[in-house]
């Protein structure tokens, strides 16, 4: 059920829609088999201006809005979800620092190609000992002749071994506050490590990467101030959590179609396992986590786009959407019994994948935290 979208939402909806049927959907099996990015789709989203939807028109995307955004990356996201955790990344962490904080120079070679799809950026947070605690980051950069020169190590950095550029956060001097620099692939001292070898999400590859006395020059210092890197993330965190929830809304929608499909085509007994009041009480409940599912992560989107306060809604959309497709990607591999086993069927692809919509944006045990706070302040 749709409550006013715009004219606007219902055509970026429908293209996306088209495409993941035509191109993506098809393609989706194979994809995961390959374990490589997915270049060739990637561009192609990049030529539909998916990139630029939520960027503001004078920073060269479209402004077409949050919600939009959600609409195309759930249909993504029905398609396959590494392709969709791919054009997340471009489309928010991988890019938005860029705009926000990039010099001219910065905007205009790194940033206006990225929104077309012509680069790829990758963002550089996570280290061994620091996930959730962003107080852990032990990355360092201390002040040199001209720029500053960055020593670290990073992991779970999407898209890596593609990217042109990284936003990475690290600690200037002996600030306990993080400090965001652009560092480009060419530059002395990047090393991208290791592949990590993931359950799920193959087509989407992650690796380490490691920073060895790298140069960073005063230009690429994405910080106004040192020190000023986590008030700029807070800005995003809304959306981070609204877009993982958009992504597992797709995926649960992908699971329940095939659990219907499925159900109608598998007999026993003399009659469809759908006539069966035991999978038809499954499919209702799926259904209805589903329908509830989009449309917090649509209320989400819609007070983000607005500029109303979302702390509270984002969370509970990422958290309530994030596990309602875990169920229902459970369900409907229970549905399908052995085959929900199999590998010749996507509800394995699902099950596995999954799990990445209940990490990226805050494990749903942070949200809830920060939902508790909100309800007892």
């Amino acid at each position: 059920m749709d409550f006013d979208l715009s004219p606007e939402q219902h055509l970026i909806r429908e293209t996306f829609s088209r495409f993941c049927d035509e191109r993506i959907a098809p393609e989706a099996d194979n994809l995961d088999q390959a374990h490589a990015f997915p270049q060739e789709l990637f561009n192609q989203i990049g030529e539909l201006g998916f990139f630029g939807i939520r960027y503001p028109e004078e920073a060269g995307g479209t402004g077409l809005g949050l919600v939009a955004f959600t609409l195309a990356l759930e249909e993504i996201a029905r398609g396959s979800m590494s392709l969709a955790g791919a054009v997340a990344m471009q489309s928010l962490m991988g890019t938005k620092f860029l705009e926000m904080l990039g010099n001219d120079d910065i905007r205009s070679r790194l940033f206006a190609p990225a929104l077309r799809g012509e680069k790829i950026g990758a963002i550089c947070m996570t280290e061994p000992n620091a996930g959730s605690d962003l107080g852990s980051i032990a990355t360092r950069a201390h002040k040199a002749k001209g720029g500053y020169v960055l020593n670290g190590q990073k992991t779970w950095v999407t898209s890596a071994a593609e990217a042109e550029f990284f936003t990475v956060f690290a600690r200037a001097g002996d600030d306990k506050q993080l400090t965001i620099f652009l560092v480009e692939r060419d530059f002395a001292g990047l090393k991208i490590g290791r592949a990590i070898e993931k359950m799920g999400v193959w087509a989407l590859p992650t690796s380490e990467l490691a920073l060895e006395d790298c140069f960073v020059p005063d230009s690429h210092r994405l910080s106004r101030e040192e020190g000023d890197g986590e008030l700029h993330l807070r800005t995003l965190l809304s959306e981070i959590r609204i877009i993982t929830g958009a992504m597992a809304v797709g995926l649960g929608r992908a699971a329940l179609d095939a659990a219907v499909r499925y159900s109608g085509e598998r007999s026993q007994f003399d009659r469809p396992i759908n006539r069966f009041q035991a999978i038809q009480l499954k499919l209702a409940d799926m259904a209805t986590e589903l329908e509830a599912a989009r449309q917090l992560v649509r209320y989400a989107a819609w007070l983000t786009e607005t500029g109303q306060p979302a702390r509270s809604q984002s969370a509970m959309a990422k958290l309530f959407a994030s596990e309602a497709a875990a169920k229902i990607a459970d369900n409907a591999a229970r549905i399908a019994a052995s085959y929900g086993f199999a590998m010749e069927y996507p509800f394995q692809r699902y099950l596995r994948d999954v799990r990445f919509t209940l990490i990226g944006g805050g494990t749903s045990e942070i949200l809830r935290l920060i939902i508790a706070k909100e309800v007892c302040s």
